[in-house]
């Protein structure tokens, strides 16, 4: 999750965050380069005393900032698609999540597995132990297994809703009528926290998400004991 003075990127712990980290640094890298490029050709510009009364054209520098710029295009073009498709591929999936959007809390199904539902809500601040982090717990976190390919259904009961983990790389809209998916791949254990990101009403950020990632045999304990 994001601490104080975390002005960068969530660690992420995701192959698919990995991947948006390095192509948001590779974007931002060709952004510098631009930047230094005009910086230094504009504050050229005011010290020099070149002039032609009978220049009428370039066509060489014309040619030059035209294709230029295209070329910068792509290398950013192609790496961009390359990482959509990526995020869009779902592969053999372990286990399916699905998640409904209601105002305002979420609502989990795990749909491997028969009678696993619940409601999570974001515990209020009076209720809060001493370790929570106010306006980000849950009463019920999402329990899910690190090193699997998982599956995640989204929609929504009301209005449009957005599930968000930063740290995954994942954001999926939870819209009415419609049955949105993605997947993601979990690498480490731990607690990832997000938030609804969409603005669908006036509690639409205290719609919190929390996923407790855990070895495939505590995950496998988890659900027998929630089955029975």
């Amino acid at each position: 999750m994001s601490t104080w003075a975390n002005l960068g990127l969530q660690d992420s712990a995701s192959p698919l965050m990995e991947q948006l980290i390095f192509f948001h640094d590779h974007a931002l890298l060709i952004l510098v380069m631009i930047t230094v490029l005009v910086g230094y050709l504009m504050f050229m510009l005011f010290f020099n005393s070149y002039i032609n009364r009978f220049l009428l054209h370039g066509q060489l520098i014309e040619m030059i900032w035209t294709i230029l710029p295209a070329i910068i295009l792509l290398f950013i073009a192609f790496p961009s698609l390359r990482l959509l498709y990526l995020l869009d591929e779902i592969n053999e999936p372990s286990v399916t999540l699905k998640s409904i959007g209601h105002q305002w809390y979420w609502s989990y199904e795990y749909s491997d597995f028969n009678d696993i539902e619940f409601d999570s809500y974001m515990i209020p601040t009076n209720e809060l132990e001493n370790d929570g982090f106010r306006l980000l717990d849950v009463d019920n976190r999402i329990v899910l297994p690190m090193n699997s390919q998982i599956r995640i259904l989204v929609t929504a009961a009301d209005v449009i809703h957005s599930w968000t983990i930063p740290a995954l790389g994942v954001k999926v809209d939870g819209t009415p009528g419609r049955l949105n998916q993605t997947n993601f791949f979990i690498n480490r254990p731990g607690l990832f926290y997000g938030q609804c990101s969409e603005i669908c009403g006036a509690n639409h950020s205290f719609m919190p998400i929390v996923i407790e990632s855990v070895p495939v045999n505590n995950f496998i304990k988890w659900i027998s004991k929630n089955m029975n």
